[in-house]
């Protein structure tokens, strides 16, 4: 018989094994060892190979398998490095997920999964984390909120979206790898969620700002008459690997063709920088080059065009093979392939897109940025779009302006911003919702106070907490953000899209707005999308 004390150390070690063993995940090319907080009661995986580094031959490349895992269990219970970016950060062995749940074992049900894209301007960004992970405050906004969280790395800047002609010829070499990036994280979360938890047939994408721009790129992907099809392009699937999509703010910049004369100028701003030339074995040198030389020349058309014809220069393009049509065209050629949408903006995010200088400047100020902002457009182009958004206007949810900045703000604002978000949200088969955020100063980026860290109005304002994370969190969990609702029955919830309302957030808390102005202008700029493009 054993002694009560050997009894407990017994049980003590069986308890700690299956535990371990909770945290074990075996995938086909290793096995992942994750770990548990007791603070924050979630299991995480930190770092976990999707890809293959994108080195050598692999550069500029769409990603290549992962690697196997032959040398025992691969911890996952440390951080992994950006890919480069800024001035001296990050590292090209960069292509890992992270990933996040309540614990759960083997035998239970499988949860709703959450793919977050980072934003960053498709420039920078990082999806590694440290408890508490980003968005925690959406698990944990209720008992209900049950999902998988799943963050990867994708490539930014030139060596995620380097395209034009040379790497179009080139059968080694992508445009939008970056992209191709996330779909390869979306493949994987097909094929191995289920063994953290999660179900891979319902799969929200997630995104702020340019993340939300990704999101809108991976809509596209999945929605383009190839993708649809299942055939016509190396990318194409006839499964959809989401069926949900939320773009918070997504930052959907001009999206040129790859041969275009912009899309160009980059590529041999960047070959000359780094001293490749010009010609055919250009790219054969920048997969060679320095990775310092890269990222000081990416950084010189980051800055180079900026408040022009481009925001930061590099992003996605029209490829031919993963995005075969803009937005704007594949939104109007009939219901995207998601069954709901659901997508953000705010009052006053374009603003800080534009020069400052327009804060004390003239009509003729605005005129000179409109021009040059876009260069494709006729004079009669130009007409409709002053004519739209006049001197002295309003929107929904601004009463009045009379000055060039904010003119300018909301120009930039629906083009870039929110009407890539409403048609977004509003092509979902099964049901859209669009939200505008307005509480002062609503700037880009102001609305993630609610959901993205913890902080301490999510104790002291619960009406706005409950009310707007936990609308995305009954989203992710059931593709229809009333339907865990959290507030008071006199509290509103979203009023769909197709009712021609958008839902609002406001200081006071909760309403609605008719959209009038803000379609009229959508319409406007779907129309002079063959020449923004958007």
């Amino acid at each position: 018989m054993l002694r009560p004390h050997v009894v407990f150390v017994w049980l003590a070690l069986v308890a700690g094994l299956c535990h371990a063993q909770d945290l074990l995940a075996a995938l086909g090319y290793g096995t992942f060892e994750g770990a548990y907080s007791g603070e924050y009661n979630i299991s995480y995986w930190q770092k976990i190979p999707f890809a293959a580094p994108p080195v050598g031959e692999n550069r500029f490349r769409a990603p290549q398998p992962p690697l196997p895992i032959t040398d025992g269990v691969y911890d996952s219970s440390q951080t992994f490095d950006m890919c480069p970016q800024r001035t001296v950060n990050g590292s090209e062995d960069c292509l890992y997920l992270g990933l996040y749940s309540r614990p759960w074992t083997r035998g239970q049900p499988l949860r709703p999964v959450v793919v977050t894209f980072y934003g960053g301007g498709f420039i920078q960004g990082s999806a590694s984390f440290k408890p508490p992970p980003s968005a925690y405050p959406i698990l944990n906004v209720s008992s209900t909120t049950d999902l998988v969280f799943v963050y990867p790395n994708y490539r930014t800047n030139a060596f995620g979206f380097l395209a034009g002609r040379e790497v179009a010829a080139d059968p080694r070499s992508d445009a939008n790898a970056g992209l191709l990036d996330q779909d390869a994280a979306l493949r994987w979360v097909r094929r191995h969620i289920a063994a953290f938890g999660g179900d891979p047939h319902r799969v929200t994408v997630w995104g702020q700002s340019a993340g939300g721009g990704s999101v809108v790129a991976q809509v596209v992907a999945q929605s383009g008459r190839a993708a649809a099809n299942g055939a016509g392009s190396k990318y194409g699937h006839r499964r959809p690997l989401f069926q949900r999509a939320l773009a918070s703010s997504p930052f959907w910049p001009k999206t040129y063709r790859y041969d275009h004369p912009e899309v160009q100028w980059r590529y041999d701003t960047l070959v000359n920088l780094t001293g490749c030339g010009a010609g055919p074995g250009s790219l054969a040198c920048l997969k060679a080059a320095d990775v310092q030389a890269i990222r000081d020349a990416s950084l010189v058309v980051v800055d180079a065009r900026k408040h022009e014809t481009t925001t930061f220069g590099w992003g996605p393009v029209i490829d031919g093979s993963f995005l075969r049509e803009p937005l704007s065209a594949v939104s109007a050629d009939g219901p995207l392939r998601i069954q709901h949408g659901f997508a953000m903006y705010n009052t006053h995010e374009g603003e800080g897109f534009t020069p400052g200088s327009l804060s004390l400047g003239s009509d003729d100020d605005f005129d000179e940025w409109l021009a040059g902002y876009l260069p494709e457009l006729t004079d009669d182009d130009l007409a409709r779009l002053r004519e739209a958004y006049p001197a002295e206007g309003s929107a929904e949810l601004i009463e009045r302006y009379d000055d060039p900045r904010t003119r300018a703000g909301l120009v930039y604002r629906d083009s870039v911003l929110a009407c890539p978000a409403y048609w977004m949200a509003g092509g979902a088969r099964k049901g859209g919702w669009l939200g505008e955020y307005t509480i002062p100063p609503a700037a880009h980026a102001s609305d993630v106070y609610w959901w993205n860290t913890i902080n301490n109005a999510q104790k002291t304002d619960r009406l706005h907490y409950e009310g707007y994370a936990g609308a995305m969190a009954s989203f992710f969990m059931t593709g229809d953000p009333n339907a865990l609702k959290l507030t008071a029955d006199d509290v509103p919830g979203m009023p769909r899209l197709d009712s021609g309302e958008e839902f609002v957030i406001d200081s006071e808390g909760f309403t609605s707005a008719k959209l009038i102005q803000f379609e009229e202008r959508c319409r406007l700029w779907r129309e002079l999308a063959p020449r923004v493009p958007i």
